[in-house]
């Protein structure tokens, strides 16, 4: 039996979604990971040896600082798990409530958390985030080498 290009995917994507605790799909040379968690989308995409996520959010603090740390430590695991880390960061986009209160605080946690010798570039705004409750979100781009 020949097998085409879509049978052979989707066993390669069978086998990493078995082999690993975070639900994870390849096609070719993509890999999506957490697709289990939001039906919309992956939480992140690795296409070569560049790694993308998508906004991350926390919902579990009530402060800036609190959701800053949370959606900084789901991005290093998504990193690690991908194979890279944030010392490998390219670029940074973050998006707060209200920017002129909390400008200070996330460049305070910011640069506690990137690595000093290896700072991507970032952009930051403020946007009606999804909820009332949120107030930041943050999305990078990473090498894997």
């Amino acid at each position: 039996m020949m097998l085409t290009q879509l049978q052979i995917a989707g066993r390669a994507a069978l086998r990493l979604a078995s082999s690993s605790g975070s639900l994870r799909f390849s096609s070719s040379n993509i890999t999506r990971l957490g697709t289990e968690v939001l039906p919309t989308m992956s939480q992140a995409v690795v296409h070569g040896n560049t790694v993308y996520t998508s906004g991350m959010v926390d919902r579990s603090a009530d402060d800036l600082e609190g959701q800053m740390r949370n959606v900084l430590a789901k991005i290093d695991s998504y990193l690690e798990e991908a194979g890279t880390d944030k010392s490998k960061l390219l670029t940074g986009t973050v998006w707060l409530k209200d920017i002129e209160r909390d400008m200070s605080a996330m460049n305070k946690v910011w640069m506690e958390w990137i690595d000093p010798d290896n700072k991507p570039v970032r952009a930051t705004t403020q946007a009606e985030l999804a909820s009332p409750s949120l107030l930041i979100e943050i999305q990078v781009t990473a090498a894997k080498n």
